[in-house]
């Protein structure tokens, strides 16, 4: 073949490879593409599926409270909630939280158990500092019947998003006072519901957990003359004492310190 003929079947060879090569690395850089996206549009999806747990999980919270509540004072009384986790891990806490009541006459201090709820922020996130409550407020002690027994908080913390359930305590007087011979006795009960548990997480799947009254007692201090007994002041980790300023008649005054002690497992 002359010099000529060879230099035009390379030339017809190059342009022969040139559509093939285009076409792998189109098709390269087409299948990157499909993984890239394919990759993001997972990991948006698991973020969205995380999100709906939150939320889910949110309600499911308020559910076992109104499970707590309906058998804390209910001796022997059990109920449960269904709980779904796939992306964040429940978790129980024994005497995680701990509570001093104070009256002029006397102090009580317990511990209480937390029901937690946590989310790597890698899945989902609240922004910096978010905080709120969906269930009361930062008060220790509360006094109204309107006002939530529980205390439920949605929080954002380094690395994750938590909900976390526990009680606070209740004053409540009993009406007018009574008159036992010639003296008028104030009644006050002090509620409490104490959440008993031993340390679990839970992972992903489906799971029970179950609220059930251990325990119900009464203790009662007094009578004692009102004078100053007219303030209980509740203290708990790190938060600000709130106090209740009671109403009482002159006379005297006896308290009851009610405790529902209340099993958590599954």
């Amino acid at each position: 073949m002359s010099g000529a003929g060879v230099h035009r079947h390379i030339l017809k060879n190059r342009r022969a490879v040139s559509p093939a090569v285009s076409m792998v690395i189109i098709t390269a850089a087409t299948v990157v593409m499909v993984l890239v996206s394919g990759s993001y549009a997972f990991q948006v999806l698991e973020r969205q599926q995380a999100a709906r747990e939150f939320e889910t999980v949110q309600k499911s919270i308020l559910a076992f409270d109104d499970a707590v509540r309906d058998i804390a004072w209910d001796r022997g009384g059990s109920r449960s909630v269904r709980f779904t986790t796939n992306y964040g891990i429940m978790r129980l806490m024994s005497s995680s939280k701990s509570f001093q009541i104070t009256t002029s006459q006397f102090s009580y201090t317990f511990t209480t158990g937390v029901v937690k709820y946590d989310m790597p922020s890698s899945y989902f996130t609240l922004g910096n500092g978010y905080s709120s409550y969906i269930l009361g407020d930062e008060s220790t002690v509360v006094s109204s019947l309107a006002d939530s027994f529980g205390q439920a908080l949605v929080k954002q913390e380094a690395g994750f998003a938590s909900i976390a359930l526990n009680y606070r305590v209740r004053v409540s007087q009993e009406g007018p006072s009574t008159l036992v011979g010639s003296t008028p006795i104030n009644y006050v009960d002090i509620l409490v519901i104490r959440l008993n548990c031993t340390d679990l997480s839970l992972g992903s799947g489906d799971f029970d957990l179950v609220a059930k009254n251990v325990g119900l007692n009464t203790t009662s201090y007094g009578p004692y003359p009102v004078g100053n007994a007219g303030t209980i002041s509740v203290a708990s980790d790190g938060v600000p004492t709130k106090s209740i300023q009671l109403d009482l008649e002159n006379g005297q005054v006896m308290f009851n310190l009610i405790i529902a002690d209340v099993r958590v497992s599954t």
